[in-house]
């Protein structure tokens, strides 16, 4: 049966609104240099969530995984500015429940854990975000991109 996002007790729609709840001001931010990478657990919030966001943080690259193995695979191959747990995957954490998503390596995981291996492929310089809170994504994330490095390489910045 397919959910109808336009109605108020559609679980994504109200998440959705919430997060817009955090929208507040225009920003007057250019974080075009900086790239974010979202470790969620639905797959459709996640398309949702990539569509929504970057316009209200400063236009970073946003890019979602709603699995460990695509998450893993990023996070070891890629430069981050941001890793942002979202409020789901934040949920099942508090409840002692495995992450949707997780693989053979990660079963178990607490968010400590994914904490440890953002650090040890992205350096104790990468700001993680989590929060269980909807409202708190786009306060948060803008915060975290304000303190964040550049992830593109200095050849590419713009000067």
């Amino acid at each position: 049966m397919s959910q109808d996002h336009n109605n108020p007790s559609d679980p994504r729609a109200r998440m959705m609104r919430q997060i817009a709840e955090g929208v507040g001001d225009p920003p007057s931010l250019d974080h075009t240099d900086k790239r974010v990478l979202a470790r969620g657990c639905d797959p459709q919030m996640a398309v949702r969530a990539t569509e929504m966001l970057p316009p209200h943080l400063g236009d970073p690259s946003f890019v979602s995984a709603t699995s460990d193995d695509d998450f893993l695979e990023r996070l070891q191959r890629e430069r981050w500015s941001v890793i942002f747990f979202a409020p789901g995957a934040c949920r099942y954490d508090a409840a002692g429940r495995p992450i949707p998503g997780g693989n053979a390596q990660t079963s178990g995981w607490t968010l400590a854990q994914y904490r440890d291996a953002v650090r040890a492929h992205q350096g104790d310089d990468i700001q993680i975000v989590e929060t269980p809170d909807e409202r708190e994504i786009i306060p948060l994330l803008r915060q975290a991109l304000s303190q964040a490095r550049s992830a593109l390489p200095t050849s590419q910045r713009a000067t």
